[in-house]
């Protein structure tokens, strides 16, 4: 199994306490484009007087939930990592360490102004001010006062993890987990590899689920 990200993980361990093309158209899908056009002085629509609505922690969750669904399930290869490249921006973020297309497709699946999870400078996520102890255990997996360190324990784990050392169970964070398995099935280029390694995310997602939706004790 090849594990080429691995490397970027050990440097974000450094790191991280410092901081379709349209097709072409026939004769009559022309004529149709033609009539669908907005004449050229039609007024501009107005602009919204409303910022976009920000996501609930539920509504996070549950995206998470389903880009790791697609992942463990997915067709291909390219299909398993744009996936897994969702599920991890969406719980870190713009502010996170590993944002960004990591697929290479040039898009950034699961972008959003904000992470699940508080960024390396602190930056709230949209769990962040949570009551809930589930979340609190579950979620954020406790203290956050140093989120530069809390990153840098994910990047460790994920530099140190090989088949037969599953480093993750040490993270106390499940979405933290979920971004681990994210980095691995970034890194492989083996779509069996790439799934069972959603399949363990999903465990993880699920756990955050029940976290949100309110568990006990």
């Amino acid at each position: 199994m090849t594990l080429r990200g691995l490397a970027i993980a050990g440097a974000l361990a450094a790191t991280a306490c410092t901081g379709e093309k349209p097709l072409g158209q026939s004769g009559a899908d022309h004529g149709a484009a033609l009539a669908n056009t907005t004449p050229a002085d039609a007024p501009a629509p107005a602009p919204s007087a409303e910022p976009p609505r920000r996501e609930s922690l539920s509504e996070r969750v549950a995206a998470v939930d389903a880009a790791v669904g697609r992942w463990r399930t997915a067709g291909d290869l390219p299909a398993a990592r744009r996936a897994a490249e969702e599920a991890r921006n969406l719980i870190g973020g713009p502010a996170g360490p590993m944002f960004g297309d990591a697929d290479g497709d040039g898009v950034i699946a699961g972008q959003r102004a904000d992470g699940l999870l508080p960024g390396v400078g602190g930056e709230p996520g949209l769990a962040s001010g949570s009551s809930s102890a589930c979340v609190e255990r579950d979620v954020f997996g406790g203290d956050w006062s140093d989120p530069a360190g809390r990153w840098a324990i994910l990047a460790r784990a994920i530099a140190k993890w090989s088949p037969g050392n599953n480093s993750f169970p040490a993270l106390p964070s499940h979405p933290q987990r979920i971004m681990g398995w994210a980095t691995l099935a970034l890194a492989t280029d083996n779509l069996v590899t790439a799934r069972e390694f959603g399949r363990h995310a999903q465990i993880h997602a699920d756990v955050s689920s029940r976290a949100v939706r309110g568990c006990r004790g």
